[in-house]
């Protein structure tokens, strides 16, 4: 089992992303799960994040975001000062698996954490056109871990 954080961290984070990150909080990303190994963040569906399609479906650099802002958040506990150090992406896969219709939830999980690099390996869910909340894109990430 995953040991959860203090809820105040995940507080802090929520409020860090609010108060300090403007493209994240204009998207209303919110933190639903922190761990020491892993992060589930949410973006809540908005038809200004949609493609001209019908159905409208949410545009795949909004998973891409997710898939990158999830895995290195999920890295902060493996830094000396979480709060202090910092995490910079070098490398990010993602492969979209079909349309999403709904709210984007990205479950982050650590696959290394090493002194300089960290990486993380992500699955995003959605709403499907069909009204089937399935996996939607799936990507892996390196960053560049600064121990502060």
């Amino acid at each position: 089992m995953t040991e959860q954080l203090p809820d105040d961290m995940i507080e802090m984070v929520q409020l860090f992303i609010e108060e300090n990150h403007g493209y994240l909080s204009w998207l209303g990303v919110t933190v639903d799960e922190f761990t020491f190994d892993s992060m589930t963040l949410t973006i809540p569906y908005d038809d200004k994040l949609t493609n001209p399609t019908s159905p409208p479906t949410m545009h795949g650099g909004i998973a891409a975001t997710i898939i990158d802002t999830a895995g290195g958040l999920a890295l902060r506990p493996t830094l000396d000062d979480p709060i202090g150090g910092s995490v910079a992406t070098i490398n990010l896969n993602v492969n979209y698996l079909r349309r999403a219709a709904g709210d984007l939830t990205a479950h982050a999980e650590i696959v290394r954490a090493g002194n300089s690099v960290g990486v993380s390996q992500v699955t995003v869910e959605s709403e499907t056109p069909d009204g089937e909340v399935q996996p939607v894109a799936v990507g892996q990430a390196a960053y560049r871990l600064f121990q502060g």
